[in-house]
């Protein structure tokens, strides 16, 4: 068997198909969970605690040039080592959020699962010589 052969059976398989669409959702989703975060939960907790943009929060480890500005793309292009934290929060954020999301889904799932009882097997015929057999024995006890 040849290697294209090999590879065609492989990439064929449900569990590769099935992984590749679960990575191309996963990719889609994690783009709306960075909008929520970013664009409804962060300028409420913004707003909360003094309209911070989390995503500019930083701290200078270097000397910083007199004609830079202080905001983080400036000093970033200067070359000023800054340690960024802000936007470690923002991730760290919208980690929480999708694995709450997808616990959630999970959860529901399981919760269906466990709802729909399997249905009762019907009860497997009686074979005919039995069959015969009790209406024999019913019709000697007469």
């Amino acid at each position: 068997m040849g290697m294209v052969q090999e590879f065609k059976e492989f990439a064929i398989k449900g569990n590769a198909m099935d992984l590749a669409v679960g990575v191309i959702i996963g990719a889609a989703f994690s783009k709306i969970v960075d909008s929520i975060v970013s664009d409804l939960i962060m300028p409420i907790v913004g707003l909360v605690f003094g309209k911070l943009d989390f995503s500019n929060l930083f701290v200078v480890l270097g000397k910083v040039p007199s004609d830079t500005a202080m905001t983080l793309a400036e000093l970033k292009k200067a070359g000023v080592p800054v340690f960024a934290y802000g936007n470690f929060v923002t991730v760290a954020v919208n980690f929480f959020i999708l694995a709450f999301i997808i616990f959630m889904m999970v959860r529901q799932i399981n919760r269906l699962k466990r709802t729909e009882p399997p249905a009762p097997a019907p009860a497997p015929a009686t074979p005919e010589d039995i069959v015969l057999l009790r209406e024999i024995r019913d019709s000697l006890k007469r």
